[in-house]
């Protein structure tokens, strides 16, 4: 490898522990290494091209971050799990030293995840992302009006909090909690999950990959639309936004073997049976954490 960027998420303790010793390892045998803790720098945008590999230290949202900013560039990315749960991770922090170095001799296989993508007309904008894509209330109270249309054929006026749109990867997400299926991460179909719906049938539906879900909102109170739970913009009452596949992939480096996946989703859902409330909030530098 000539070049590999490392993006630290500054605000768990143990990334920015464990960053310089991972930076020492890197440049005795890279060429070039850079380092960020913000995507949105255009420094980072800027040194993305070329880039061979990208170490993410951090959570579930670090990776999520780092999906959308390597697009259009076919970049993997080696997530380290400093978070939680890391349903998206390969290693945890005490693996990264250990296993650096069949990394870098070009060890692991790249396993690629469909994506979204999410145009919203009245903006002429248009938004990837890897989750998933919600559009729904902007604050507690009333609920919305979402007028549901697939491949141009209406499906359901919903009147609910939120309308989710989910790849295989945000379906262990807010899908999940909302009821929705788990799809393997090799499917490159679409979830449609209606949360919490009014008087109205509401259970989830899998769509195929090709599908094209046009959704036209009606709120007194205000709508949005969130990208990944991290992009958030508020819409006008009769906004629409049309969500198909992206034709951008996530690109993972996986060190596992694909039937793996069963057992480590079992460990991550049974983890997220056993957290206890008074775990939270995570450990963040500067911040108590639990004892």
């Amino acid at each position: 490898m000539n070049k590999v960027g490392v993006f630290v998420a500054a605000r768990w303790r143990g990334a920015t522990e464990l960053v310089d010793g991972l930076r020492a390892a890197l440049a005795a045998q890279v060429a070039e290494v850079w380092q960020t803790s913000s995507w949105d720098d255009p420094a980072a945008q800027e040194r993305i091209e070329g880039t061979d590999l990208v170490i993410c230290l951090g959570g579930d949202g670090s990776m999520l971050w780092a999906a959308r900013a390597v697009v259009p560039h076919p970049v993997p990315i080696l997530g380290v799990n400093m978070g939680r749960l890391g349903f998206l991770a390969e290693i945890g922090p005490q693996e990264l030293m250990e296993k650096l170095p069949r990394v870098l001799a070009g060890a692991g296989r790249v396993e690629q995840r469909a994506m979204l993508q999410a145009q919203v007309p009245a903006w002429g904008q248009t938004f990837q992302a890897l989750n998933d894509v919600v559009i729904g209330r902007a604050l507690a109270g009333r609920p919305v009006y979402m007028d549901v249309t697939v491949d141009g054929q209406r499906l359901a006026v919903y009147r609910c909090d939120a309308v989710i749109v989910a790849t295989a990867t945000g379906s262990t997400g807010y899908s999940l909690s909302a009821g929705g299926p788990i799809l393997h991460p090799d499917s490159r179909d679409l979830v449609l999950t209606p949360v919490a719906p009014h008087l109205a049938p509401g259970g989830p539906l899998v769509l195929p990959g090709d599908a094209v879900i046009d959704l036209i909102v009606s709120a007194e109170d205000g709508a949005a639309v969130s990208i990944d739970g991290q992009v958030n913009r508020t819409l006008d009452s009769g906004d629409g936004v049309s969500v198909c596949r992206s034709p951008h992939v996530a690109r993972f480096l996986r060190l596992s073997k694909p039937q793996d996946y069963y057992r480590i989703l079992a460990e991550r859902l049974q983890l997220l049976k056993g957290i206890n409330a008074s775990e939270y909030p995570p450990t963040f530098e500067g911040k108590a954490g639990p004892k």
